[in-house]
């Protein structure tokens, strides 16, 4: 019996978790579950699978969960808020496995929590890594953690790399990785279609059930630039070594590419259970709920190179691992405050990475040489985008 916490049990990631866990309730135990202020739908995973442990962010919502339990007579469940009790219920000595799937900047302290505390971590959240890659990495190793990653598209890399993955790409043979990308909801209307976006249709993914910042950063192709600075730091390959190729049907999940001129690709079904198994079960397999991929019924796969003027996120994200320090930290949080600020409806889909660029212009990267260093970058990047946002504001 494995006991674990997730960090963001009420998004996509953790309830796709949680039916995971359902159905192998003999092997799983779930110490603790988080959120940040969806009180009703955390009631409901209480009661199936109680845990010992909530926290929710926001104290307000943490309150209105420990009323509810106790007015249903669940009192056996200890209710905690705010930032701090999410690293303790990640760095727990009785957790085994930390499902890291917090969206954004708000899951990089406990997810390196219990990176601290060798966890086995199951990474859904890839800003922790594009925030701090090389502390992040260090921590996982000198505690002896284990990192396996959630992003469908890192799973199918880390499945079809050999056994030995610390080592250079090329001391294994790998000349290249190949990322793929849907193309988001937007890849083949204009850019004067694009000025005109609205929050509802970005968040309207052909393929993949995601929140809404996930959605939007799809539709930019943040999400996949993301993932790029991810691959950088989970498999030790240079920027000039990992090629973004859009892949619309998502069936191929990545490839990797071998020197021998072998291509090794993962595919199966859109549905992020899969890859939540895989790591979950590691080094063997279980059964998801996923439906089996029929080959018979893929009637094509299309490939394409990313059009950087459509997609200037993913160039941005491109430049800012090629600067390194900060660099990605800024990137981050600029685009999370544009996102924000998109869904809201204060800036067009347009301005998005005109935030980004213009944050990242303004302030200077310097070397991530500590945590301290990395927040204080997070924090004035921040403040630098809000005002970029209030100057581009409609």
């Amino acid at each position: 019996m494995k006991n674990i916490t997730i960090l963001g049990s009420t998004g996509s990631i953790g309830e796709s978790t949680l039916d995971v866990i359902a159905r192998h309730a003999n092997q799983f135990q779930v110490i603790a579950l988080t959120a940040n202020s969806h009180v009703d739908r955390m009631i409901e995973q209480c009661r199936k699978f109680n845990p010992r442990y909530v926290v929710m962010s926001d104290e307000n919502a943490a309150q209105q969960v420990a009323e509810k339990l106790e007015t249903q007579g669940i009192q056996e469940i200890e209710v905690l808020a705010g930032a701090k009790n999410l690293e303790f219920v990640a760095s727990h000595e009785d957790v085994d496995y930390v499902m890291a799937a917090i969206v954004g900047a708000a899951g990089l302290l406990p997810t390196l929590a219990a990176a601290k505390h060798g966890k086995r971590v199951l990474l859904a959240n890839k800003e922790a890594l594009v925030m701090s890659g090389k502390l992040f990495m260090d921590e996982v190793r000198e505690n002896k953690a284990e990192l396996l990653p959630i992003d469908s598209e890192h799973n199918a890399i880390f499945q079809c790399m050999p056994e030995t993955k610390n080592e250079m790409l090329s001391n294994m043979g790998i000349t290249r990785i190949l990322l793929t990308s849907s193309g988001g909801p937007f890849l083949q209307q204009s850019l004067a279609e694009l000025s005109h976006v609205t929050p509802d249709q970005a968040c309207a993914h052909p393929n993949w059930d995601m929140g809404r910042k996930i959605s939007v950063d799809s539709a930019t192709m943040m999400n996949k630039g993301l993932e790029v600075i991810e691959a950088h730091w989970l498999f030790n390959a240079a920027a000039e070594n990992i090629q973004v190729v859009v892949h619309p049907q998502s069936v191929i999940h990545s490839m990797v590419e071998y020197e021998d001129g072998s291509v090794l690709a993962q595919l199966g079904n859109p549905d992020m259970r899969t890859p939540i198994a895989h790591a979950m079960a590691w080094p063997q397999r279980m059964e998801s709920g996923v439906k089996q991929l029929n080959i018979f019924d893929i009637k094509r796969l299309d490939f394409e190179a990313p059009d950087f003027d459509r997609f200037p996120c993913l160039r941005l994200a491109y430049e800012a691992l090629e600067k390194g320090g900060t660099s990605t930290t800024i990137l981050n949080a600029a685009n999370e405050i544009a996102v924000e600020a998109f869904l809201n409806e204060t800036i067009s889909f347009l301005d998005i990475p005109k935030v980004i660029e213009k944050t990242m212009a303004d302030l200077t990267s310097v070397d991530a040489s500590s945590l301290e260093v990395i927040l204080e970058a997070d924090q004035t990047a921040r403040e630098i985008a809000r005002v970029i946002v209030s100057e581009l504001g409609l």
